[in-house]
Order: C-alpha cells, then sequence, then structure tokens
C-alpha cells in the first residue's frame, strides 16, 4: 500500500529506451513537417531529419514536450544545414479605412505579398514565417475592431514535386 500511494513506477531501461526513441522519431516528424530546403521549397524526409539529429548528438529530453524539442531542433539544424520553416499562407481582407494604415505595420511580418487587391476593401494574400502569425492575428483584431478578417490558406508553403528529397 505504501508503494502504491508514495512511491514511483519503476520504468526498465528499455521501456524508457523505446519511449526515447518513440520520442525522438516524433520530433523528427515534427520538423520533416514543418520545415523545407530554402533553396528547392521541397520538404525533408523524416529518414533525413533523423540522420541530420543524430549528427548534431541530438538528446531527447523526457520531460520536454516533443513540440517544443522540435522547435529547438530546427535552431540548431540551422546550423549545419539549409533548412527553415514552411511558410504559411494567408489571405487578409481589411476595412477600407484602415487598411493602408494597417498594411504598413503588417509590411515587416510579410515575406511574400502574392497578390494584393483593393476595391471596396483592402485583400492581401501573403506568406508569412509560422513565428509572426500570432502578432499578425492580434494587429488585424485590434485594428479593424474585429472587421477585419484573417484566414489561413494553407499552413505550409511547399513546392509540390513527385518525390521528396533524400
Amino acid at each position: 500500500v505504501q508503494i502504491l500511494s508514495k512511491g514511483e513506477l519503476q520504468v526498465s531501461d528499455k521501456e524508457r529506451h523505446t519511449q526515447l526513441e518513440q520520442m525522438f522519431r516524433d520530433i523528427a516528424t515534427i520538423v520533416a513537417d514543418k520545415c523545407v530546403n530554402p533553396e528547392t521549397k521541397r520538404p525533408y524526409t523524416v529518414i533525413l531529419i533523423e540522420r541530420a539529429m543524430k549528427d548534431i548528438h541530438y538528446s531527447v529530453k523526457p520531460h520536454k514536450s516533443t513540440k517544443q524539442q522540435a522547435l529547438e531542433v530546427i535552431r540548431q539544424l540551422k546550423e549545419t544545414m539549409q533548412i527553415e520553416r514552411a511558410h504559411m499562407r494567408l489571405r487578409f481582407i481589411l476595412p477600407a479605412k484602415e487598411g493602408k494604415k494597417l498594411k504598413e505595420k503588417l509590411k515587416p511580418l510579410i515575406k511574400v505579398i502574392e497578390n494584393e487587391d483593393f476595391h471596396e476593401e483592402l485583400e492581401i494574400v501573403c506568406l508569412i514565417d509560422p513565428g509572426c502569425f500570432r502578432e499578425i492575428d492580434e494587429l488585424i483584431r485590434s485594428e479593424t475592431k474585429g472587421k477585419g478578417t484573417l484566414e489561413v490558406l494553407s499552413l505550409k508553403d511547399v513546392e509540390e514535386g513527385d518525390e521528396k528529397l533524400e
């Protein structure tokens, strides 16, 4: 009864090893899913990312979330390979009154403006770094007092090809 109420479950070395291997694979999968080769705009395979993680001797931290660790891995991999987060494609529609002023505030956060249309309102389709999404969302919401809309067209902009590059 004492062990049941106060003790910790003992995990065997084999179980722990399996758990860490699974986390390693999950982290590699998240990185492969969120990143591209900036030169080709194509995604990397999970196997290639796993190999790169082994090359930099990345060790899994069992008490940190895989998503947090994936962001850490991306930062570390940037030092040894061509890798960056895939851009998100957004469309926002801004009321004409706030449109021009707001566009100036949004400009530094936008990587590429793909399409811009100005009739009754300002409509912009653009690519952004996913890290800027929250800031853009808050800017549009506060500046237009909820009248502006923000739509995520795709979570990652990748060049579609027949195959992923190894």
